[in-house]
């Protein structure tokens, strides 16, 4: 006797994605808006491709970690072959983002092309809209203090020391390319909405990627992970103020800050 294939009585993948866009709306002061395939799809995406991107980061915090064995063990701390290494894994972690970049980008065009109507909007949101002057400043700030623990390792008198800065000039420059691409991604990728209340979503989309991009972790974690316990005393405690500091500044810049709702209604009120 056959058996008849049970049915599902799971929620479907389009009615979770629905669901789970009600209650973003909801979360964003939108709770008047009606969840559209539309916002559910774009949504989706970005929370996967987000998941996807997050070990972006821990590949190259542990690669460069590798990179750094043989400084670590004593052993040639000269030999080109881990940075080679590193640096092509970095332009392969480059790429990959591209990809995924690609791929938001593909579904907010997918979705745009079967609308009937696109809400008129005459401009793109700017840097200033999108990212905000602290965002920005916090960004450039926590990139400059990496930078420098970079530099004063370099200049160290200690071949080990300065092995380690190479692998943290490294990743440190690999991981401001792979966030530059984002950004220029996140200001560029065109405006997809067929109302009011999907254009402010649009706009939160928005701002809550650039924030999230401006976020550190590479920045602040690697050099403690390759300079502390190795390098001169001051420099491990420069690392560590520079992690505590940095949490200090970004946790002030959250309380701060209008939230992302609130800075896309004032982008709507203007344009």
């Amino acid at each position: 006797m056959a058996h008849e294939p049970l049915p599902d009585t799971g929620p479907s993948p389009r009615a979770t994605d629905l669901r789970l866009a009600g209650a973003w709306l909801a979360r964003h002061g939108l709770s008047g808006a009606r969840p559209t395939p539309l916002l559910a799809s774009r949504l989706a995406v970005r929370g996967r491709a987000r998941i996807a991107a997050a070990f972006i980061p821990a590949v190259l915090i542990v690669a460069s970690a590798l990179a750094a064995v043989p400084a670590f063990d004593g052993r040639e701390p000269h030999r080109p072959l881990p940075l080679l290494a590193l640096t092509a894994l970095v332009a392969g972690l480059l790429l990959a983002q591209l990809l995924l970049d690609w791929w938001v980008r593909r579904v907010d065009q997918r979705a745009g092309a079967m609308l009937s109507r696109r809400a008129a909007h005459p401009i793109q949101p700017s840097w200033r809209a999108v990212l905000g002057l602290p965002y920005a400043v916090f960004a450039v700030a926590t990139f400059a203090g990496a930078m420098a623990l970079a530099g004063s390792a370099l200049a160290v008198p200690d071949a080990t020391v300065r092995q380690l800065a190479v692998v943290l000039l490294i990743g440190l420059l690999g991981v401001t390319a792979i966030t530059a691409v984002q950004l220029r991604h996140l200001l560029r990728r065109p405006v997809v909405a067929e109302d009011e209340e999907s254009l402010t979503a649009d706009v939160i989309m928005r701002v809550e990627d650039a924030r999230e991009l401006t976020t550190p972790s590479v920045q602040w974690s690697l050099p403690v992970v390759l300079l502390f316990g190795t390098a001169p005393g001051w420099l491990s405690a420069a690392a560590i103020a520079n992690v505590i500091l940095g949490m200090v500044a970004c946790v002030a810049l959250r309380v701060r800050t209008p939230s992302s709702a609130t800075v896309a209604r004032r982008v709507m009120s203007v344009r």
